[in-house]
């Protein structure tokens, strides 16, 4: 059976890749693909191994021994599920590798959100801290998160763990009900944000999470209350936070995603971090410590051997 990765490097090179050459004949490592280069790459190949690399229908279609597609995330956008399934090609995805990843790098943002750690930051690298009057600075108004409530929208494993950080800072949490879901009786994100000091978004993208946060949910929270998403871009509408936390309307934003990644026209939440503004901006690498990464692996061999046995049965 042979095997091929097309996008390794969104591992990292220090992740062990040899349980998954234990599961195949041959395994191709790639570290990057360019589109043009997907056919080629694949020609022969059983079993497909991608991360965002884009499988379409015209390039399915032209790969008559791919019997399985193995997706090293859990989103599988990048896959046309239709195509694969007319095609009879399996496709597995990985879930849950990255829980206590991403519930760290949460409560990271929420704590330095709180601390107004941009702003002090700032001010300690012009030199306010050396210029003071006295032994400290009290410039940015802080938020002690003990009592404070916390709205999560996602109420799934990673919702769960990070609410269960949160209570340890004795928390009060809320899971907000479930966007587009007629059938749950839980408050909606919309009543519950007027008394949450802290939202945090833990949702897929989808037509009725997309500018869930937009300018009149925001314009219904605190002014100082914070805004953290740990999920995709575009569940919030950034330009409309942005203008919220310039008009002291938001107390916090914090964004591990964007609407498109890598950001290579820019963005202007990525632009505004010159501002003196309590706002956080990072690379989508809430997922990536080596334990979270050496877990795809793992999953990923998991899916090989049940995709395995289920073929040989």
């Amino acid at each position: 059976m042979k095997a091929v990765i097309l996008d390794a490097a969104s591992l990292g090179d220090d992740i062990d890749l040899s349980p998954l050459r234990a599961e195949v004949d041959t395994l191709q490592v790639h570290a990057t693909t360019a589109p043009e280069d997907c056919l080629g790459r694949l020609a022969g190949a059983h079993v497909a191994i991608v991360n965002k690399v884009v499988l379409d229908a015209s390039t399915l279609e032209a790969l008559p021994s791919l019997k399985l597609i193995c997706v090293l995330a859990t989103g599988t956008n990048n896959i046309d599920m239709q195509a694969a399934k007319r095609l009879g090609i399996e496709v597995r995805n990985v879930t849950a590798y990255g829980t206590a990843s991403v519930a760290q790098h949460t409560l990271m943002l929420m704590l330095a959100l709180a601390n107004r750690l941009p702003l002090y930051q700032r001010d300690v690298t012009r030199g306010a801290w050396q210029q003071s009057a006295f032994f400290c600075l009290l410039s940015h108004r802080t938020l002690q998160l003990s009592g404070k409530h916390l709205v999560i929208v996602g109420q799934g494993e990673l919702g769960s763990r990070v609410a269960a950080l949160a209570e340890a800072f004795d928390m009060r949490v809320s899971f907000a009900a479930r966007p587009g879901k007629t059938d749950d009786d839980r408050p909606s994100l919309h009543a519950l944000a007027p008394e949450a000091d802290v939202v945090s978004l833990h949702c897929p993208l989808t037509d009725h999470t997309r500018h869930l946060l937009d300018t009149s949910l925001i314009d219904r929270l605190k002014d100082d209350a914070l805004l953290i998403n740990c999920a995709r871009g575009g569940i919030i509408d950034e330009q409309a936070a942005l203008e919220a936390l310039r008009e002291g309307r938001l107390g916090g934003l914090g964004v591990d995603s964007l609407p498109t990644e890598p950001p290579r026209d820019g963005h202007s939440l990525i632009t505004a971090l010159d501002e003196p503004l309590n706002l956080i901006v990072t690379p989508h690498n809430a997922w990536i410590t080596p334990e979270a990464r050496a877990n795809v692996v793992r999953l990923t061999v998991d899916n090989l051997r049940a995709w395995q046995g289920n073929t040989d049965a």
